[in-house]
């Protein structure tokens, strides 16, 4: 039992479970794990996905730019683009915020059983959010039976698949596999694989427009857990944060083409934290953390606006900035690292930062999913399972209780309601979006699998949610 409990605990919880192992159990686990590992053998507690359908498709030709020539496929399935309106394009939604701007109208309340499922489906091994956009799921998908990266484009309808493209990569199970989330935009959708393979494809047919290796064109090194970094597009190009030789990039969408590279003399790598948009006092920037600390570049040529060198979390690096306000912007991680609001000061050419408040983990911190900055608030989920709310004094205002834990699971909020997964039990719950209390309104049973860790997409009323192994869309009910 041991032995499986780590097989399923996510990076922080398997460092802290260890902790409390005998050292015998540690040992015996340890060879365990390592044989695993070597011979790729699933735990008897983890079914074996059955291999993806087949379907015969041309092979695309690999283009200059990018990596090392390689047989990679484009081919089509019977689904159809949905005719519903509004999109979650990218990584926490249309501007990163986790917030649903546009869905009103949102019951408070469920019926017994819940919000209905529309569709779901099996997916590889791993923690990989929804994008979605004109009638179309974008899902970074993996196949272990081909041992491929597999970009997965579905109907929001039904879930049926309306192209997919794949190209090989090798993988071992490292608490899942692929967990990033497309970027959509322009005409095309981009994806950051497992070991830092960036593709940009024609996002209505799958066709390639380009792709790069970040490990072997930049010296990325590929983070622990394999790429969490969730791909950026702004201003007609693909924002990246390497690490390696180049801390930034801009890459044309339509053409491939760099458009700026920002020096790393410093050889910072890239964490699992996604790049953060803030506009400050005129100027457009992009804020990253990375291993040595946090950089903000000029989203105009990439030039190096401020550094803060003492926000570093050495093992796991998961949450992304949050930007609160103007002039704010929050900070926080696992491993007793506590969180920071920070408030930029200068102008252009001599932005400084300085401390609003540093608390520690007892106070707030995230393990792994991103707070979210709402109504002058900052809600997640602390160490421990609870959700909390925080006020920008520092002052914690409100926790959800023992009963109402979420573990690692996502949260988003939509309507003045907060949505939140437990990640291992895959309850839903409603609660208000308030700053007063913690108040549920209703819950449901969302998913009966595990490690339920991507982060949420909504549209037009419709949740995508995944655990480990299985996707669903659900629902949510309208009206009081």
């Amino acid at each position: 039992m041991k032995f499986q409990r780590l097989e399923k605990c996510s990076p922080q919880r398997g460092f802290l479970r260890a902790q409390f192992l005998g050292a015998p159990a540690l040992a015996v686990a340890g060879v365990i794990l390592i044989a695993l590992w070597l011979e790729g053998v699933a735990p008897a507690h983890l079914a074996r996905r059955e291999p993806l359908p087949e379907n015969t498709g041309a092979v695309l030709t690999p283009t200059a730019t990018g990596s090392k020539a390689a047989p990679e496929t484009l081919t089509t399935g019977p689904g159809k683009p949905s005719n519903l309106a509004g999109s979650w394009p990218q990584f926490r939604g249309p501007d990163r915020s986790a917030f649903a701007a546009e869905e009103s109208g949102l019951a408070r309340k469920w019926p017994a059983q819940g919000p209905r499922v529309l569709w779901s489906l099996d997916v590889g091994e791993g923690h990989a959010g929804a994008a979605v956009s004109e009638g179309r799921v974008y899902l970074l998908d993996y196949d272990r039976e081909k041992k491929q990266d597999a970009v997965r484009c579905l109907s929001l309808d039904d879930g049926r698949e309306i192209w997919r493209y794949s190209y090989p990569v090798e993988l071992k199970r490292n608490h899942g596999m692929s967990r990033t989330v497309p970027a959509v935009g322009e005409g095309y959708v981009v994806t950051l694989g497992p070991k830092c393979h960036v593709h940009c494809l024609d996002a209505k047919t799958g066709r390639l427009a380009w792709k790069i290796d970040l490990v072997g064109e930049y010296g990325a090194v590929v983070p622990p857990w394999y790429a969490g970094q969730c791909p950026l597009i702004d201003r007609g190009a693909a924002i990246l944060a390497p690490g390696g030789e180049s801390l930034m990039l801009a890459v044309e969408l339509a053409t491939g083409r760099i458009l700026w590279k920002t020096p790393n003399p410093d050889k910072w790598d890239m964490t699992h934290s996604s790049i953060m948009k803030m506009d400050y006092k005129g100027i457009s920037q992009y804020i990253c953390c990375f291993s040595g600390g946090v950089a903000a570049v000029s989203a105009s040529d990439g030039r190096v606006l401020w550094k803060k060198l003492d926000w570093k979390i050495e093992l796991a690096n998961v949450p992304s900035p949050v930007v609160v306000g103007g002039d704010l912007v929050f900070f926080t991680g696992g491993y007793n690292s506590g969180c920071v609001l920070v408030r930029l000061i200068g102008e252009a050419g001599d932005i400084k930062t300085e401390e609003v408040f540093r608390l520690p983990s007892t106070v707030f911190a995230s393990d792994q999913q991103t707070p979210i900055f709402h109504g002058g608030h900052i809600y997640g989920v602390i160490p421990g399972g609870q959700m909390a709310c925080l006020d920008l004094s520092g002052k914690r205002l409100w926790e959800s209780g023992t009963t109402r834990r979420f573990g690692l699971g996502p949260f988003m909020i939509a309507d003045g309601l907060i949505l939140a997964l437990n990640d291992q039990d895959g309850m839903l719950r409603l609660a208000e979006a308030a700053s007063d209390q913690y108040r549920e309104l209703a819950s449901a049973k969302a998913l009966d699998g595990h490690d339920a860790w991507a982060p949420m997409a909504l549209v037009a009323g419709r949740l995508i949610l995944r655990d480990l192994t299985r996707m669903v869309c659900l629902e949510l009910p309208r009206g009081e």
